[in-house]
């Protein structure tokens, strides 16, 4: 003899229940946490690899100023004029890192600890790369997001520093300051 079956309405008084919410929750009070607009555009790389850059463990940060925009690609007049663009990001991750399993871990891990990261502490205008390491695939991720975090810092604070020229030494003291007699006195000594 066969089992009864149960009817439609008995399956669905069974309750489900997920360790995962149906709405993914970013933070405590619910707000949603938006990405970072991505660089997309190889010419954007190159130009972020020319300008400053700060390594850290696990990364290395490429920063460099956004050029200006024509106008006919800026926003329509009717919203409030935009004085600087939202700061954008790229990743790169080579393969020195890894097969392309270990690449894409770490580029979500990246993302991810980016996205999260509440104030973003990037200036407006500017355009970042970031070129993991493979220790950024076993950091724990508290210590990625405070590397990026001290990573942007660094970065911005170079913004106000004057750059090093030729007339000056590391520390941007002029040339033929005490240091530089010291320099001389001491070019003409035969040693003992």
């Amino acid at each position: 003899m066969q089992k009864p079956r149960a009817g439609r309405g008995d399956q669905a008084t069974a309750v489900f229940t997920s360790q995962f919410p149906a709405k993914p929750l970013d933070r405590p009070d619910g707000v949603v946490v938006t990405a970072p607009e991505r660089l997309r555009r190889r010419a954007d790389f190159l130009r972020a690899a020319q300008g400053k850059r700060f390594f850290a463990r696990g990364l290395t940060l490429q920063a460099a100023p956004r050029p200006s925009e024509p106008t006919e690609t800026r926003a329509p007049v009717d919203g409030p004029p935009c004085q600087e663009a939202a700061p954008r990001f790229g990743f790169t991750v080579t393969k020195r890192s890894g097969g392309a399993v270990e690449r894409n871990r770490i580029r979500r891990r990246l993302k991810e600890a980016l996205r999260l990261l509440d104030p973003l502490p990037a200036r407006l205008g500017h355009d970042y790369v970031i070129v993991a390491r493979p220790e950024a695939l076993s950091m724990p991720f508290q210590a990625l997001q405070g590397e990026l975090i001290r990573a942007l810092g660094k970065i911005d604070a170079w913004k106000n520093q004057k750059p090093i020229g030729r007339g000056s030494d590391r520390e941007g003291r002029a040339e033929g300051g005490a240091d530089a007699m010291r320099r001389q006195s001491t070019k003409g000594r035969i040693p003992k």
